[in-house]
């Protein structure tokens, strides 16, 4: 079944998923032409808030801050997409803070609850083939661009209007939910008829092998029990066996660069020459890397088309070509930059992306999870040198998501592998893209009235100041 069910992934996937990049495109020319339309001569008022950060003490506002956090980040890893969407509304409105320390804070959640996440994948087996079930092809592939997105997310959220933000939400979260939905109701059809032909092919073996039943003489059912069996392998061996080093460290390697590269920018002067000079070393390191493993993505899989073996190069069932690595560098900056300007970090868009591309739910959320980790933990470093969220609330609300994590990761791993329901994973992952539409869609509504009704100004700050 298990076979079967890696090849559904991709049959039901690989025909639509130039469709799902190029919504996402139009999702991004919206925007895009949206922010053009901003009166461009007005730049120097805007909702730019002021710092509150309330006091970390035990109260009700803590309480459902940490069983909406708890809750949030263990459904959120699931599914692959941080829950981002749900934390800054709930820091926001239940808790008090503004929004961009929400925001910040929301990107220590995302980092604890991914980190525990890695922590237990790193323990699973490929449900299917020999193989880790963290694709690090893909992960080197999208990383870059997602770092590079979040340093411009964060820059742009400073300057970036409510409106233009809720705006994005709405094209970019109930699009991906609800193609994310689609997707699993056919996945968990196709289960469905696949259980039911195993569970008649059992039944109908059982009155053969009856009729077929022979006396086996005792002494013969020791060398008939002792023939060799495969060889499961420890917690410890399966651990080894998923923790590559040598992409572990080339992904180290790159978010240092982003790390140093940013730590000279925050202490430079915005806008000054050696400003755009680290942002353009900032982008070199980004195209360097992401070629460098799109060369050999569309080398090896060249060369298996050609040598007539049909094996796709890494999880994805695509046969990659420029045309499609180009979308894909696409996807990962918009989500990168979204991520940034929202809080979350960016999975919203790689989760459903890796699925279109043919990735099992398993592997889909382990490395949708994984580039997260490198990421909001950049995020997380970077609002640190600004001031940006208190450490005592940062550390506690890590804490939490580090529990929730782990948590989330067992249970729903436990129920997939009693049920043999992997699109119980899709469906978690479209329920959180959802809610995070719906609750970060609603507040951005809300507060866009409140600023019209008050007359404030409704556009961008200059970025320059």
């Amino acid at each position: 079944m298990e076979a079967k069910t890696g090849s559904l992934y991709g049959r039901v996937n690989r025909t639509s998923t130039r469709g799902f990049l190029a919504y996402v495109a139009a999702g991004a020319a919206c925007a895009a032409v949206l922010a053009a339309s901003n009166d461009g001569g007005h730049l120097r008022l805007s909702s730019r808030s002021d710092r509150v950060w309330p006091d970390l003490a035990f109260n009700w506002r803590v309480v459902v801050a940490t069983v909406v956090g708890f809750l949030g980040s263990a459904f959120g890893t699931v599914g692959g997409v941080g829950g981002g969407g749900i934390f800054v509304p709930m820091l926001n409105l239940v808790v008090g803070f503004d929004t961009k320390s929400a925001a910040a804070l929301s990107k220590c959640m995302i980092m604890g609850a991914s980190a525990s996440s890695v922590c237990y994948n790193l323990r699973l087996s490929h449900p299917n083939k020999e193989a880790p079930v963290i694709d690090y092809k893909l992960a080197l592939l999208f990383q870059p661009t997602l770092m590079l997105g979040i340093t411009i997310g964060v820059e742009l959220s400073v300057i970036f209007p409510y409106w233009l933000i809720t705006v994005l939400i709405i094209i970019l979260f109930v699009g991906t939910s609800s193609r994310s939905f689609f997707k699993g109701i056919l996945m968990w059809r196709e289960e469905t008829r696949i259980l039911l032909e195993t569970r008649e092919r059992d039944e109908q073996s059982k009155p053969a092998s009856a009729a077929n039943d022979v006396v086996i003489d005792p002494s013969y059912e020791e060398p008939l029990l002792a023939q060799a069996q495969p060889r499961v392998k420890s917690a410890l061996e399966t651990f080894l066996f998923n923790l590559r080093s040598k992409n572990i460290l080339v992904l180290l390697s790159v978010w240092s660069c982003f790390l140093v590269l940013q730590n000279f920018k925050n202490d430079s002067k915005s806008c000054s020459t050696f400003y755009w000079v680290i942002n353009i070393l900032q982008v070199l390191v980004t195209v360097i890397v992401f070629l460098w493993k799109a060369v050999q993505l569309c080398r090896k899989s060249r060369a298996r088309r050609m040598n007539g073996n049909l094996e796709c190069v890494c999880e994805a069932s695509i046969e990659w070509s420029p045309a499609q690595l180009i979308f894909c560098a696409f996807c990962g900056l918009l989500g990168g930059t979204v991520g940034g300007l929202l809080g979350s970090g960016g999975g919203f868009i790689l989760g459903p992306l890796l699925l279109e591309l043919g990735c099992i739910p398993e592997v889909a959320s382990a490395t949708a999870t994984f580039v997260m980790m490198f990421s909001s933990s950049l995020s997380v470093v970077e609002f640190y040198f600004l001031d940006r969220f208190p450490i005592p609330f940062g550390g506690y609300l890590i804490f939490v998501s580090i529990l929730a994590g782990f948590w989330g990761q067992c249970l729903v791993r436990k129920i997939v592998q009693v049920l043999k329901r992997a699109s119980l994973i899709v469906f978690i992952l479209s329920s959180v893209i959802f809610a995070c539409a719906l609750t970060m869609g609603v507040v951005g509504t809300q507060t866009s009235i409140l600023m019209i009704n008050n007359h404030e100004y409704m556009g961008f700050l200059n970025f320059c100041e």
